[in-house]
């Protein structure tokens, strides 16, 4: 699994045939994302190999 804060990786790498899950926070600002921590936990604890998954957090 990989967490990563880069929203345009979709864009940047062909995911095509990967096995690895990718989720990325939808904010990564600290102040703002550990208030939602427990929602980057819910998506980490479902996501399957291959899969990807943005978390909405908001910006404020």
């Amino acid at each position: 699994m990989l967490v990563t804060a880069d929203k345009n990786i979709r864009y940047q790498q062909n995911l095509a045939r990967r096995e690895i899950a990718i989720v990325v926070p939808g904010n990564a600002q600290w102040p703002v994302l550990r208030r939602y921590v427990e929602r980057v936990l819910a998506v980490v604890n479902a996501v399957t190999p291959g899969s990807y998954a943005e978390v909405e957090i908001p910006f404020k």
